[in-house]
């Protein structure tokens, strides 16, 4: 298996993170230190990184201010948010929750949600598609 690692961006101009291989070690606190220090989190109600991408699954670190929303949306595949800070409200057609910091929740593909920050706050996204077919997310 090839490493595969991010190019360089304006906004993250360091590139060369690995982003698949074989073993790709993620610092969770390291990468939410990293979005804080960003100048997009710094100027918007939002900052996310993309901490590990393959053909099947993808893990993005998402960073909310407090009162930002991610609007109703769906995931072409099964997802999981997991809460590190923070407090979230996750709203669905099948339910709505109030998630804090060491709570999951595992989607269905296709479950249109919305996602409310109600204080800043942290969470890891996993897409899991094995149709390899791109994200909405």
């Amino acid at each position: 298996m090839e490493l595969k690692s991010n190019d360089a961006t304006p906004l993250r101009p360091e590139g060369d993170r690995i982003l698949d291989g074989k073993v790709v070690e993620m610092n969770l606190n390291d990468f939410i230190e990293q979005i804080k220090s960003e100048v997009t989190w710094k100027e918007s109600d939002r900052n996310s990184i993309t901490i590990y991408k393959s053909q099947v699954m993808t893990i993005v670190l998402v960073g909310l201010h407090e009162k930002a929303e991610l609007k109703p949306h769906k995931a072409n595949g099964l997802a999981t948010i997991q809460v590190l800070e923070g407090r979230i409200d996750f709203m669905s057609e099948q339910q709505s929750l109030k998630m804090e910091k060491g709570q999951v929740i595992a989607l269905k593909e296709d479950i249109k949600h919305s996602v409310l920050a109600l204080t800043d706050s942290f969470f890891l996204l996993t897409l899991i598609n094995d149709n390899n077919s791109a994200q909405n997310y």
